[in-house]
């Protein structure tokens, strides 16, 4: 079995990537909308998976290879300098995309509210984790799988980024707050579906 999974992913990498990256994030919304203990909300979870599918797994995949084809291998600086990259470039595209993308498809008025609100706490939120993620990536994981590594390590993130959309600010401390059973400043609007 193991080994018709790999044959799989060499064979269609860009297809299990994908698969895997958007399953991976449906399954942190799904996770955190289980430890908030609410009845499962799955028109909420396929917008993820939609949101996933059709932009982050796709352009995760896509800017992996470009990082790699312009900062081949992994020499110390060719990893930094994909790490760089990534966090300056590619992090930013990612934050305003799940926060937009999610914003139409759940036919928000203003589909930039939430961006205004809580890209900026949700990008420095992200610089404590992400790095650590892509360093490894970048000198542990061959190319081929480096987009299902991030969707492996993106099921955390999506966790929290799901959290965030729906009633947090963004920031790692409101989603301690509430794992702690603190009661979070939600956004009232982010709940109209």
């Amino acid at each position: 079995m193991a080994g018709a999974l790999r044959r799989g992913v060499r064979r269609f990498p860009w297809l299990c990537n994908v698969l895997l990256y958007g399953g991976l994030f449906a399954a942190g919304d799904a996770a955190q909308q289980l430890l908030r203990g609410q009845p499962p909300d799955w028109a909420q979870t396929r917008r993820v998976a939609l949101v996933a599918l059709a932009f982050h797994g796709n352009f995760s995949y896509v800017w992996l290879r470009a990082l790699e084809r312009a900062l081949p291998g992994r020499r110390p600086h060719a990893v930094l300098g994909k790490v760089l990259c990534d966090q300056l470039l590619g992090a930013p595209v990612a934050v305003l995309a799940f926060y937009t993308g999610m914003s139409i498809l759940q036919r928000k008025e203003d589909i930039f509210s939430d961006c205004k609100k809580k890209f900026w706490n949700t990008y420095k939120t992200g610089l404590m984790y992400w790095p650590f993620v892509q360093l490894s990536n970048f000198i542990l994981i061959p190319v081929h799988l480096r987009t299902a590594y991030t969707g492996l390590c993106g099921f955390v993130w999506a966790s929290f980024i799901c959290f965030s959309q729906q009633s947090g600010d963004g920031t790692a401390k409101s989603a301690f707050m509430w794992l702690q059973g603190e009661k979070v400043n939600a956004d009232e609007e982010s709940s109209d579906k």
